[in-house]
């Protein structure tokens, strides 16, 4: 009889821990059942992520990725559901389930590999800033006692404040909740510089605006997804190593503007 207890409990901690892994890595039929695809994406990051103000619709080098995986996981992209993120709730929508996926340039580090899982790099950028042409700055030096606006929530802040150190140079950062926010900042002259992704930065340029010429650390973009959804990750890093391979993904840089 003992024996026999014994086996069966052995039998229920083998279904649970199999029950586990399962549920770990089950995402995939899950997004099925569902029978859409969430994805947290920008809509104001022109380039990877915005909204087309004609159409209203999302467009974008990150929305065509995540039309791809819906294609890939539900056979159409057009059962897919976009949510708009930003850099500050971003993480926070992921870990409560409120989307499958975020694809929202957000750059992959060693601290964020402990809570996220992330597919393959599919943009590698770095921080650079935007200056008005008529504030005379035409070098990071000249940041001298300067705000610089960044994004709540982004790697920006800590990547220009090294700079600085690095540069003996002193900088405030000011931050504020979206890239367009931070642009009419720069406009009405509440800030000194704008500071984001080069390639972010290219978005917003007009007549009135340069980029400098000082360009720091390396951002690389991957598709974020919750802890050991291996299911999940393995399907979208197939999409994008087709989109590679394929030659797509260097097609979809050139239709959004993100070869220089």
């Amino acid at each position: 009889m003992k024996h026999s207890k014994k086996i069966l409990l052995l039998s229920a901690l083998l279904a649970s821990f199999a029950g586990t892994v399962n549920a770990k890595s089950n995402g995939i039929d899950k997004i099925k059942k569902a029978g859409v695809l969430t994805v947290g994406v920008k809509d104001d990051v022109p380039g990877f992520g915005q909204i087309n103000q004609t159409t209203k619709e999302h467009e974008g080098l990150e929305i065509d990725i995540a039309k791809a995986v819906a294609r890939q996981i539900l056979g159409t992209d057009s059962k897919i559901n976009f949510v708009t993120v930003t850099a500050k709730n971003r993480s926070a929508f992921l870990n409560q389930d409120k989307v499958d996926m975020v694809i929202a340039t957000f750059t992959v580090t060693e601290e964020r590999k402990q809570n996220y899982d992330f597919s393959d790099v599919y943009y590698t950028d770095s921080v650079g800033l935007m200056v008005k042409k008529s504030s005379g700055i035409t070098s990071f030096k000249n940041l001298e006692n300067k705000k610089i606006g960044v994004t709540q929530g982004s790697m920006t802040t800590t990547t220009i404040k090294n700079a600085a150190i690095r540069e003996g140079v002193f900088i405030t950062c000011v931050t504020y909740p979206s890239n367009q926010t931070l642009k009419d900042a720069l406009d009405h002259g509440e800030i000194d510089a704008f500071s984001i992704d080069n390639s972010i930065l290219h978005g917003y340029l007009d007549d009135s605006v340069m980029i400098l010429p000082e360009h720091f650390d390396e951002m690389k973009y991957a598709v974020a997804i919750k802890k050991d959804n291996s299911a999940v990750t393995k399907v979208v890093n197939e999409v994008i190593r087709t989109l590679v391979k394929s030659g797509e993904l260097d097609r979809l840089l050139v239709k959004h503007k993100l070869k220089y």
